[in-house]
């Protein structure tokens, strides 16, 4: 009945004969734009999915959503762990809305700049791995991609976000939007549970530079993996950090 938080009363019958007019991203949300200027919210949490659908099999235990287009196609969102959830803004309410309103600016977007990110981590006492993971100050980074952007950029995860300045943040925010792009272009990171809604995997884990490759020699750098153990993994905010401490600083 319910997801990581309760649909809206009446949502059905309210998107019920409704046209789409559009779909966007904000951060890691889905953003459906309704004829009547209204915005489903969805995101996919954890461990959901997408899947566009010709015909109408039975779902399984954890298909929790069909949405029916008037093609016959339906597109169903199963989610295992139900983190995800579904939402609806009111017309003129999206920007506004509490799941969005808080949101930092876009990494891939006209708003992020090296100033702007330079500006935001500016006084931070915290890592610059836990900064880049805070959606108030960039929106939709995840922990791989914050790896693998620290790693690019040459910067220690350890290092204090108020740090990050001048030429360092120039060279993390080029390497934030090159990583993203890469991703994108290889159709994202297929580890678990992530699939496309055709059903296909996405395959840039096998690009990956740091994430999930401890105690395994950089690809890009010229450290002595048996002699200083490689990429090595830390526990940050309870999430995993990869990193090279040789070529990181």
């Amino acid at each position: 009945p319910n997801l990581r938080i309760p649909f809206p009363d009446g949502f059905a019958e309210r998107l019920a004969g409704q046209r789409i007019d559009g779909v966007s991203r904000r951060a890691k949300y889905i953003l459906i734009t309704l004829e009547d200027g209204a915005v489903v919210i969805l995101h996919l949490g954890m461990s959901g999915r997408l899947a566009v659908l010709d015909d109408a099999p039975s779902p399984g235990p954890h298909d929790h959503v069909d949405i029916v287009l008037e093609t016959g196609k339906r597109i169903r969102f199963c989610d295992p762990r139900r983190f995800g959830l579904l939402t609806l803004a009111e017309p003129g309410a999206v920007d506004s809305h509490r799941l969005l309103a808080h949101l930092g600016p876009d990494p891939l977007g006209n708003q992020f700049n090296d100033a702007v990110l330079a500006e935001r981590l500016r006084g931070r006492g915290t890592s610059i791995k836990a900064a880049l993971l805070d959606q108030t100050v960039v929106a939709g980074l995840g922990n791989i991609y914050v790896c693998e952007s620290l790693y690019r950029a040459r910067i220690s995860p350890k290092r204090l976000a108020r740090n990050v300045q001048g030429a360092r943040a120039e060279r993390l925010t080029g390497c934030i939007r090159d990583v993203l792009n890469d991703a994108l272009a290889a159709g994202g990171s297929s580890l678990r549970d992530y699939q496309k809604p055709t059903g296909e995997l996405g395959y840039f884990q096998h690009s990956f530079d740091v994430y999930d490759r401890e105690g395994e020699r950089c690809l890009d750098c010229d450290c002595d993996a048996p002699a200083g153990g490689g990429i090595q993994r830390l526990v940050q905010g309870g999430r995993s950090t990869f990193y090279c401490p040789h070529r990181q600083r």
